[in-house]
């Protein structure tokens, strides 16, 4: 069942455009991973379906309601949470002030809020009262995602969690994208390591200069020589053909004895 439309968007900055005829969607229970070069929309993207930026054409649905002009406040109250690049936690705030201001119209389930967010996020119950900016990065961006979590969204949209972050690290954090997703959370995510994002998405969409490319379920985007190349970095050697022959080689002489 889908749970997010776009529908022919459109989003400009003045007179420029960042995204136009935009049509993706999202069903309920999918990790779906927007793949793309700096500068292609993908960040619009996710700002516009959180409210942040305002489509001046098409539109967004999120379980059938119209969101297009929606303040961000009323679309997180609808379910939708969005972590962004760059983390943007409390620096002088603590730990657990930060998951607080997660939950501000949950109050009543700030507490049962916190349990969820300690129970993913080990350490952050051990830094609870360290202030933000003391985190390391890998923690930081535990505690922008943990914050995210803390208003009980349907759709998580996340901003290049992996940034900056050292491996280990990054297969943690996707480890825990993971698991969300099994507990009932919807993900939408736009990621520089495309390798990664395709190994946990069900499907991918590829952005060039805000349009839709290329889609498709992303194990097949894995396989794709179009992705291998531009998002993998990987060389893709050309077939061989000869005259008269697709794909063979001559055969060589026969050995002599």
């Amino acid at each position: 069942m889908t749970m997010l439309e776009v529908t022919r968007a459109q989003v400009r900055y003045g007179a420029v455009p960042a995204i136009h005829d935009l049509t993706i969607s999202v069903d309920r229970g999918e990790i779906v991973t927007l793949l793309g070069a700096n500068g292609a929309g993908k960040t619009t993207t996710l700002r516009m379906i959180s409210g942040l930026h305002h489509a001046v054409a098409g539109g967004v649905r999120f379980d059938g309601t119209d969101i297009s002009r929606m303040p961000a406040h009323s679309i997180v109250e609808l379910g939708i949470s969005h972590v962004p690049e760059g983390r943007r936690i409390f620096p002088q705030m603590t730990v657990v002030e930060n998951l607080e201001i997660g939950a501000f119209h949950k109050r009543h389930t700030t507490g049962e809020g916190l349990e969820r967010a300690y129970e993913l996020f080990p350490i952050l119950k051990q830094r609870r009262k360290q202030q933000g900016g003391n985190l390391s990065g890998g923690e930081q961006q535990m505690l922008a995602i943990a914050r995210a979590l803390m208003a009980e969204p349907r759709l998580l949209l996340l901003d290049e969690p992996s940034m900056g972050l050292a491996p280990l690290v990054v297969q943690v954090i996707f480890d825990i994208l993971r698991t969300i997703r099994d507990q009932g959370v919807t993900l939408l995510l736009v990621e520089q390591n495309a390798a990664k994002a395709l190994e946990l998405a069900d499907r991918g969409y590829v952005l060039e200069t805000g349009s839709i490319v290329l889609q498709d379920k992303a194990d097949i985007l894995l396989r794709d020589d179009r992705v291998r190349m531009a998002y993998l970095g990987e060389e893709i050697a050309p077939a061989v053909v000869t005259e008269g022959h697709d794909d063979v080689a001559e055969p060589g002489p026969e050995p002599v004895d």
